[in-house]
């Protein structure tokens, strides 16, 4: 383990990746998962980032609503659902960890400019009463957390591939 870092401390942030990597990974998994059957048998319909960049309203509000009326829907749709997926499985194994950090918080930043929450109150269809501050202004904090602390230096793939080069490194100045 690093020792510039208690257990308990290492252990917290390993925590955090994991559950922000689960969180996106089953997001991308389940958008790839649509179409499918709901929880009481019904069909839904596949996944799609249309209605949500139609109602954008943040600084790139315009040109998410350009984007969703032309022929980028299908590619913004693979998109999405591929980085989620791509960044989930980094964070929760723990491989590039830095690169997927960068990916999240791509993805988390597009998500928040695609609709600020200014309102101050509960919107219909949202969970709670928003203003500035979110869901995802929070888990971006939280990804912050996770690159400056480098917890693919603690944990996970990144750990393995690094002590697999260093001995290799030290093979060859042998």
């Amino acid at each position: 383990m690093n020792k510039l870092y208690s257990s308990a401390q290492q252990i917290a942030l390993i925590a955090l990746r994991t559950l922000i990597g689960w969180h996106f990974l089953y997001e991308g998994y389940y958008k790839f998962r649509l179409p499918g059957w709901s929880a009481d048998g019904a069909p839904m319909a596949a996944w799609s980032s249309a209605g949500y960049l139609k109602a954008a309203t943040g600084p790139l509000g315009k040109l998410f609503q350009w984007m969703a009326n032309s022929g980028w829907i299908g590619w913004m749709n693979t998109g999405v659902k591929i980085g989620l997926v791509l960044v989930g499985l980094s964070l929760m194994l723990g491989l590039l960890t830095r690169l997927g950090c960068w990916g999240a918080l791509l993805l988390l930043a597009l998500f928040y400019l695609t609709a600020i929450p200014m309102a101050g109150t509960q919107v219909p269809g949202s969970e709670g009463a928003y203003l500035i501050v979110n869901k995802t202004l929070i888990e971006a904090a939280a990804v912050v957390v996770l690159l400056v602390f480098n917890t693919g230096a603690i944990a996970g793939l990144d750990l393995f591939w690094q002590h697999a080069i260093n001995k290799n490194e030290r093979q060859v100045v042998a």
